[in-house]
């Protein structure tokens, strides 16, 4: 019988029967040299039921093709280890949908925790000398990372950076850092080295290209590194205030000076 007349009898679409054809699960029993027309007897109809259960109950192609000689029995068996699998997968995640509370819980109690300990340090923290900005205006920069912090709280379970804010360690392996200044998808477009406060250089960074990634890297003398959280959280959150309208991706790293020099640069990925 032609395609057609198999697909009725099988009560399928003739592309199915051209895609087993392709992918060798049930092939016709002979093709028309001159017309590629395909025939089927009508014992095939057996295989074909058996390759559409099969297939339904998730097995791939692969475990068919090895399932399709074999005896009713073997493939009894064969349902019954599929059962078996789908059933630990099934038990699998039910374990994860009772620990995903836990889990959000844990997240969330620690994203307060990096919350707390980042405001906690600004509050402590003088900018007034370093970036030269009134009381009014640091204050707020501290109540817009605050709020930072709170908007991945409530967007959770959607994921979260933390480019904006860092929580950075002033004890974090200075090769970050110089692999950051090494690395060829960076450019430095602005660096500044010997200056004594961040507000001597900041006029000429403030202005950042609109949706361009920007790193900055310090490596700063032993005085700078007390307040290490406020003081990156500062400077991201001046520049984020000065580029209000601009899409932007910002991170600032900060390590130990090796001359006792502050030093600066200014990346933009390219």
């Amino acid at each position: 019988m032609t395609i057609k007349q198999f697909a009725r009898l099988c009560g399928c679409n003739p592309q199915t029967l051209r895609y087993y054809d392709h992918v060798d699960l049930l092939k016709p029993v002979k093709v028309d040299e001159w017309s590629g027309y395909r025939f089927y007897d009508e014992e095939q109809a057996l295989a074909f039921v058996k390759i559409k259960n099969l297939q339904k109950a998730g097995f791939t192609i692969e475990e068919i093709k090895g399932l399709l000689d074999k005896d009713n029995r073997a493939i009894f068996q064969a349902f019954e280890a599929k059962i078996a699998e789908t059933e630990k997968r099934l038990q699998e995640i039910r374990n994860i949908q009772k620990s995903y509370q836990t889990e959000m819980s844990r997240i969330l109690e620690k994203l307060n925790e990096v919350m707390e300990k980042v405001t906690q340090s600004m509050r402590e923290y003088d900018p007034t000398e370093e970036f030269g900005i009134s009381t009014e205006e640091y204050a707020e920069i501290v109540d817009n990372v605050k709020q930072c912090f709170q908007n991945m709280a409530e967007h959770m379970p959607k994921e979260v950076g933390y480019d904006e804010f860092s929580d950075a360690d002033a004890t974090c392996e200075e090769t970050e850092y110089l692999d950051l200044l090494n690395n060829p998808g960076f450019i430095s477009v602005y660096e500044k080295h010997g200056w004594a406060h961040v507000k001597d250089f900041f006029d000429d960074i403030a202005e950042l290209e609109d949706g361009a990634e920007y790193a900055l890297v310090f490596q700063v003398d032993h005085t700078k590194g007390v307040y290490n959280h406020a003081f990156l959280n500062t400077i991201l959150g001046i520049l984020l205030a000065r580029n209000p309208s601009k899409e932007r991706n910002l991170s600032c790293n900060i390590g130990a000076s090796r001359d006792g020099q502050n030093h600066f640069w200014l990346l933009r990925r390219m």
